[in-house]
């Protein structure tokens, strides 16, 4: 039976963000795993983790699944971006994708079971992936850099408390561009609360931590919010 006599296929999708430096001596950046195709349409090419959705599975128990099966990565943060369903997405037939970006923290990064076929990739480097890829992760990094501007999304790159160097550090890792810090401290400070701890350990006065004013909202989901796919698994 033909794809046409099958109808719609569903899948899902989902673009990984991870804070990483290239090396040692270099700031973190985003980057993101994929995975290469081993059988074909696009065979050995490089593609975002994803696969099809199962008949007793939401759709974010599908993405949170295939990334589990795919990478060994278990996302603080996950969110439906959008559906990709162009005619001609997919040589082999009509294939509607789910879209999901998902967030996870160094720590959770280096759990990644890389291999040959299992490998992290600059976001903004990306090489020709398969089917609609590229446009997936642009979609992806444009949303997630929006949402920055006005959400508390930088804690599931950071956790519970952080500096506020480490906070501006992570803005300036995803805005890709320098803050100054007293403007900085200015716009997130009401956001904010101070743990009444700090660093301890450095050389020089230790910087206080703080964590995110939660009477304070600042993530819109939307009028449907978790039912709509998007779940926070911050811990």
């Amino acid at each position: 039976m033909d794809r046409d006599e099958q109808g719609i296929a569903l899948a899902v999708s989902t673009v990984i963000f991870a804070l990483r430096p290239a090396s040692e001596s270099e700031s973190a950046a985003l980057w993101i795993p994929l995975v290469r195709r081993i059988t074909e349409p696009f065979e050995n090419r490089w593609a975002i983790p994803g696969g099809w959705v199962r008949g007793e599975e939401s759709l974010a128990d599908a993405a949170s699944r295939n990334l589990l099966e795919t990478t060994a990565l278990q996302p603080s943060y996950l969110e439906q971006l959008y559906a990709f369903g162009g005619v001609d997405r997919s040589p082999t037939g009509r294939v509607v994708s789910i879209a999901y970006w998902a967030l996870v923290r160094a720590d959770q990064a280096a759990q990644a079971a890389e291999s040959d076929n299992v490998r992290w990739f600059p976001a903004d480097d990306l090489p020709e992936l398969a089917f609609d890829h590229n446009a997936i992760v642009e979609y992806a990094l444009w949303r997630l850099r929006t949402k920055l501007e006005y959400s508390r999304i930088a804690l599931a790159f950071l956790g519970e408390t952080f500096t506020l160097t480490d906070l501006r550090e992570v803005h300036e890792a995803v805005l890709q561009r320098p803050l100054d810090p007293a403007n900085f401290r200015r716009q997130v400070e009401g956001s904010l609360v101070p743990t009444g701890h700090v660093v301890t350990g450095g050389r020089h006065r230790p910087p206080r931590l703080y964590r995110y004013n939660e009477t304070v909202e600042l993530v819109d989901n939307g009028p449907l919010n978790h039912t709509a796919g998007s779940h926070r698994v911050v811990d």
